[in-house]
């Protein structure tokens, strides 16, 4: 666990993270006391940053040990342990949902997407941001073996090829006005080599990974989708008519 976590500080804390976070923040919209579901929250940090912006954050995770780094790290958000399928909240109590790098660990994210459309109440707005395992771009003297490792990573996650489909699976779920957005996360340095060891345990490879590091060489690039779309507004309000 604390070496995940030393990796995902580490992730969550570059600019292009930083940056992400932020714009997935502002297409949500108007925060000030809107409850906010942020489902797979991990370790909080999306939490306390929406609470910061005026939001109720709520965080959800199907980790225990996440959520108890998360209420550690930050005493005063709400967390709970639960399923991205099978949230704890009532239907239309939510004003806002957010799932960040969690739909391609699912395997049936279309369930997970369904029930953000039951929790939010209408004229909510969804976002959903991730990567797409079968797009990650790596400098390599090898570059079969660089293909052949990454699909393999692909295949050993139950959706790996999610993002792509995020749009589609917003408007099956009843969403409108989708809004489709693709930004490139730039990996340098040990972070860089410290997300190809989470790729592949292949040493020969790795071996020239950490010599491009050591000489300042090493270059991952990760596509990462953002898309968001809204639930239906609730109905006018009749105009009363006054008696002739």
């Amino acid at each position: 666990m604390s070496s995940l976590l030393a990796f995902l500080d580490a992730i969550e804390s570059e600019p292009a993270a930083v940056e992400l976070r932020a714009r997935s923040y502002e297409l949500l919209g108007d925060l000030t006391g809107r409850t906010v579901v942020d489902a797979g929250c991990g370790s909080g940090r999306a939490v306390a940053e929406l609470a910061e912006r005026g939001a109720h954050a709520v965080g959800v995770d199907l980790d225990p040990e996440m959520i108890a780094v998360a209420r550690e790290r930050w005493p005063a958000g709400e967390f709970h342990v639960g399923d991205a399928a099978e949230l704890p909240l009532e239907t239309g109590s939510a004003t806002y949902y957010r799932a960040d790098k969690v739909l391609h660990a699912l395997d049936d994210p279309a369930r997970a997407v369904a029930e953000a459309r039951r929790v939010l109440a209408p004229g909510g707005r969804a976002v959903l941001l991730g990567q797409d395992w079968d797009m990650i771009a790596i400098d390599s003297d090898e570059p079969e073996a660089t293909r052949r490792l990454v699909h393999a990573k692909a295949d050993s996650l139950p959706s790996p090829r999610i993002a792509r489909r995020y749009r589609n699976l917003l408007l099956d779920a009843g969403f409108t006005d989708p809004i489709v957005e693709v930004h490139t996360a730039v990996l340098i340095g040990d972070t860089a080599l410290d997300l190809l060891k989470r790729i592949t345990d292949d040493e020969t490879w790795l071996a020239e990974q950490a010599d491009r590091a050591r000489a300042n060489r090493i270059l991952v690039v990760v596509p990462m989708f953002l898309v968001a779309a809204q639930t239906q507004p609730p109905p006018p309000t009749p105009t009363p008519t006054s008696p002739k």
